[in-house]
């Protein structure tokens, strides 16, 4: 299976086009994968006796969360993110297509992927319940293995909006970037300064906009030459500022028990974070590129890609079975203290150990992604497409906040599964 599936990649390889960047491809899967490390090496469960501590290395190593600052890549896929919609949107408009019709292609190809996995935590938490599992174990478990869910909610979103913001870039260009960035700056100042907290949760969309925009200004070259390593300096700076001198904590993800969140809602030190982090990926673009037009590299680019989504969405829902096995095993191989030695270089069967299993998975439910790749518009007017958006985001967004596990006759939040299940059915049925 593996054998047939590098073959795949180096054929695909083979047909590239040489005006593709293949650099924007590099960054989703390099960004992917460490991704699905950090949160492996950040799950730090332990057996002491006789019980299992769910413990996070952000809490039990505080020094750890500084690393935070180069796993915290979120912000590298909505700037590729933006990249990438420059030219599908750009291209729907010379071929004289409608947003309807493009919004409902990117929503086949952005809901397909988690149907399996929202089908798979709603059998499971029924069967958990009338199995008489505690409602505790299978509320922390499904929402730890759905929080990555939350990206394609807030990306969804974001594209939801690129006719508006892609407009805004072609009429005012980086003054685009810098108005949407100084309203997250008056809206982090009003819920800092003045208390007004509730405003934080529309940065949402200010943050994460202002990121895309970074995507419009590197396809139009607008962040060439000096810009790169000065956007590096500037972000890095600006980030240390607001942490140590500002009311933003260190790390650039929530930390259990930590009273404000640099992502849950995401704050300006966020986007401080990934200005810094255009700036070195695109430093780094030259020389990667010309690496690869090796063969290989990008044949690995491509096969990571092909199941890009699976690997992201399912990553932490092997993670949860795993320690959920372990822990009815009475914490067999938990025994290591998180943080020591020993437990650091574990870390490494740990991650092949995990990605062992993983592997399969994605071979089994990849297609659902790869089935959607050639998606093409959806006949229906926009109704259609708005509803399904809509639909979808606010039921990801809950899952990813709450999990499956609910009250009721069938011990799940029924209706926020079936909300994006709904949106996900209505995007793609003609």
């Amino acid at each position: 299976m593996a054998a047939n599936a590098w073959q795949r990649a180096l054929q695909l390889a083979a047909q590239t086009p040489a005006s593709r960047n293949r650099y924007a491809d590099f960054l989703r899967a390099a960004s992917i994968l460490v991704v699905v490390l950090g949160h492996w090496t950040m799950a730090a469960p332990v057996a002491r006796q006789g019980t299992v501590e769910l413990g996070h290395m952000l809490d039990v190593a505080p020094w750890t969360r500084w690393l935070t600052w180069a796993l915290q890549v979120m912000p590298i896929f909505f700037i590729v993110g933006g990249f990438s919609n420059s030219i599908s949107w750009s291209r729907n408009l010379e071929r004289g297509g409608t947003y309807a019709g493009w919004l409902g292609s990117r929503l086949q190809r952005l809901t397909a992927p988690i149907m399996p996995l929202l089908v798979f935590w709603a059998t499971l938490g029924m069967a958990a319940h009338f199995g008489s599992v505690a409602p505790q174990m299978l509320r922390i478990g499904s929402q730890i293995a759905l929080v990555p869910t939350w990206f394609l909610a807030v990306y969804v979103m974001v594209i939801m909006l690129v006719p508006l913001t892609h407009g805004a870039w072609r009429r005012f260009g980086l003054s685009s970037f810098g108005g949407i960035a100084l309203a997250a700056v008056v809206i982090d100042g009003l819920a800092f300064g003045a208390g007004w907290t509730v405003l934080r949760w529309a940065n949402y969309a200010f943050i994460w906009t202002a990121v895309h925009q970074l995507g419009y200004a590197w396809r139009e070259g607008r962040l060439d030459g000096w810009r790169r390593p000065a956007m590096a300096l500037g972000g890095f700076v600006g980030l240390l500022l607001l942490v140590l001198r500002g009311p933003f904590p260190v790390s650039m993800v929530g930390v259990p028990g930590e009273e404000v969140s640099n992502s849950l809602p995401p704050t300006i030190a966020l986007l401080a974070l990934g200005i810094m982090q255009a700036g070195i990926v695109l430093a780094l673009e030259g020389p990667i590129r010309r690496a690869l037009e090796g063969r290989r590299m990008w044949a690995a680019t491509v096969l990571i890609n092909s199941s890009i989504m699976t690997l992201y969405l399912w990553h932490s829902t092997v993670l949860v079975l795993v320690i959920g096995l372990l822990v009815k095993l009475d914490g067999l191989a938990l025994t290591l203290e998180p943080g020591s030695g020993a437990w650091w270089a574990s870390r490494v069967l740990w991650a092949a150990f995990l990605a062992a299993l993983l592997l399969p998975v994605m071979a089994l439910l990849g297609r659902f992604e790869r089935q959607t790749a050639g998606a093409g518009p959806s006949p229906s007017g926009l109704g259609r497409p708005l509803l399904a958006a809509g639909l979808f985001c606010v039921g990801v967004a809950i899952l990813s906040l709450k999990g499956v596990g609910g009250g009721g006759p069938l011990g799940i939040r029924s209706w926020a599964v079936a909300l994006p299940l709904l949106g996900g059915w209505l995007a793609r049925s003609r």
